[in-house]
């Protein structure tokens, strides 16, 4: 991606790979304090919605880095830093 994405944006595109992978959640619930557990994901869906979600941004996040993240607002400033 080229053009500078703003947090909402990246916190949209989250928003829209978990909808995707979930199913039954609507977008509009979806709180970016909240974190993907909380609308019913597995650990699997959590990787499929992140990879998902790097591969859209053409980013790549160690592992490592992911594991202090607790909610979507946390995941999209985390992918932030790697946009940069």
């Amino acid at each position: 991606m080229s053009e500078e994405l703003s947090k909402q944006q990246v916190i949209d595109i989250i928003k829209g790979n978990l909808v995707e992978n979930l199913h039954d959640v609507d977008a509009e619930v979806i709180e970016p304090t909240s974190s993907m557990r909380d609308h019913g994901a597995n650990s699997l869906d959590i990787i499929e919605v992140v990879s998902a979600t790097m591969r859209e941004l053409e980013i790549r996040v160690p592992r490592s880095e992911l594991s202090q993240v607790e909610n979507i607002e946390q995941l999209a400033e985390k992918f932030m830093e790697y946009l940069r």
